[in-house]
């Protein structure tokens, strides 16, 4: 039995999730003829209240995109220096749109208004750069699951109105968020100019991300899309896997939080733990103590076909997800008890 916890997008589609594919009506998307596309965006914009939604391949190419919409080249995007798409996109920022990415120090990767507000460079002083976007990130990746109160996110929506900024959500696991939180969708899609939401994460879809704003925009969109090289043609099996997913993955996310906090709780017993992050979501991320490498930890459990990612600087990750059982958990959990160095 193979245990992998490196991420949650490792989760393979269930029978129930194949069969839903396996019988999807589908057309050429490219002409926006794919019917199971076409249910799978309103959808997703009913759910978030917003005018419009388009499917992608990947959620980097759905930032990505945002991006491009948003801003000029020689212009600046204000993020935390977690971010997904400062440290996780390839340098798409610079290479598609030309933008420079200005680093917050926030805390596990949530910035506040006043970080933001600070951030903002003058738009008369010309020797700087533009700024035009703040791109925030929930949950965040870098930070360890952690998750933004609405209030917060409201207070940075106002600094946006009065810089005249527009303001993006890169939500690969907004729905994680949501879980936890007990937020409703339609709470940020009135706040966002647009909004990336993950498929193939913590709803266990094997491909796919949505894009959301309004119909101005998201008819830009398509266009930034086919330029990527993102457009599909039959691709409703894939949205037909978007859409099981958000009709039956959604509310068993909190089996992964169970989970994750449940290991945290665990590995603050143990005395070659040096220290674990709080845990609200489905990503764990602990440090080892400073005479101990992070890669015999993993190696141990590798023996023990348990497999997790190391992120540098004594630093671990584990990810549960949806392929994550409860018969594995707990040979997780008696395996990391009985560990020691």
């Amino acid at each position: 039995m193979e245990i992998n916890l490196i991420s949650d997008t490792v989760t393979k589609p269930s029978n129930e999730m194949l069969q839903f594919m396996f019988n999807a009506k589908v057309g050429d998307d490219v002409y926006k003829q794919d019917p199971t596309v076409n249910e799978l965006e309103n959808a997703v914009a009913q759910l978030f209240g917003m005018e419009a939604a388009l499917f992608f391949p990947s959620g980097t190419m759905a930032n990505q995109t945002a991006i491009k919409l948003h801003t000029n080249p020689g212009e600046q995007i204000i993020c935390d220096k977690y971010s997904h798409i400062y440290h996780y996109e390839g340098g798409g920022a610079s290479f598609n749109s030309g933008v420079s990415c200005c680093l917050v120090d926030g805390n596990r990767g949530m910035i506040t208004a006043d970080l933001v507000k600070n951030a903002i460079n003058d738009p008369e002083f010309y020797h700087a750069p533009l700024t035009s976007l703040v791109s925030i990130e929930n949950t965040t990746n870098k930070g360890g699951g952690a998750c933004y109160d609405i209030s917060e996110l409201k207070k940075i929506k106002q600094v946006c109105i009065d810089h005249n900024l527009k303001y993006h959500l890169d939500g690969a696991r907004l729905w994680n968020a949501m879980v936890a939180k007990k937020q409703h969708p339609k709470q940020f899609g009135e706040l966002f100019d647009t909004i990336s939401v993950c498929l193939s994460k913590g709803l266990g879809a094997p491909i796919g991300s949505v894009l959301l704003g309004s119909k101005v925009d998201i008819k830009r969109a398509l266009r930034i899309r086919k330029i990527f090289g993102g457009g599909m043609r039959q691709a409703g099996y894939l949205a037909a896997a978007g859409m099981y997913a958000l009709q039956n993955n959604i509310l068993r996310l909190e089996e992964d939080h169970r989970r994750a906090k449940e290991i945290g709780e665990l590995l603050k017993t143990l005395n070659w733990v040096e220290k674990v992050e709080p845990v609200e979501t489905n990503i764990l991320i602990f440090s080892v103590r400073p005479s101990l490498e992070e890669k015999w930890v993993i190696e141990k459990l590798q023996q023990k076909n348990i497999f997790i990612s190391s992120m540098g600087h004594g630093k671990l990750r584990i990810v549960t997800h949806i392929d994550y059982k409860e018969v594995m958990h707990n040979y997780v959990m008696e395996a990391l008890s009985k560990m020691q160095f």
